[in-house]
């Protein structure tokens, strides 16, 4: 599995808040979430985000509350894969749970920025800055999380082995 697309870059402590404000969530449509991601840190993340697109951030990502509506929100919104220092603990399983690719790399995260183009092999662990010709490594899923993610969460893969 590959992920390849432009970055949208974020700092320390992007909490759940953040990523979806508790406004918007009376709802659980995900294409409302994903219209409102971002908004309050990024006000033009929606209308910049294209699918594919992957979030970089440094640490603590995911911090805050327990929604699942923020992973939902980012999935929604075309990201195809988190890359970030460290996440919070609860924000990492919730998606998992719905099948957002997140991988943990310090380096990569401190390294690559805004609107650099990045590849990333889930397989391997190998994230490529074709911006820059830089790699880095991060830990890659074992196989079952890939499967999870490959088919689109937790509930899709668990349906697929009934």
């Amino acid at each position: 599995m590959i992920a390849q697309g432009r970055v949208h870059k974020y700092g320390d402590n992007v909490d759940t808040d953040v990523i979806i404000p508790a406004r918007y969530l009376n709802t659980s449509k995900h294409d409302e979430l994903a219209a409102h991601c971002m908004e309050d840190i990024d006000a033009g993340f929606i209308s910049r985000v294209k699918a594919g697109d992957i979030m970089v951030a440094n640490k603590n990502f995911g911090c805050g509350s327990s929604r699942e509506h923020a992973p939902i929100a980012i999935k929604a919104s075309g990201i195809s894969c988190v890359i970030a220092s460290t996440f919070a603990r609860i924000f990492y399983r919730n998606a998992i749970n719905i099948g957002l690719a997140i991988l943990e790399c310090d380096e990569a995260a401190r390294d690559i920025n805004a609107d650099d183009e990045i590849r990333v092999d889930f397989e391997t662990g190998v994230i490529e800055n074709l911006t820059t010709g830089k790699e880095y490594k991060a830990e890659p899923f074992p196989p079952f999380i890939q499967n999870i993610i490959e088919k689109g969460g937790l509930l899709n893969s668990i349906k697929e082995r009934l």
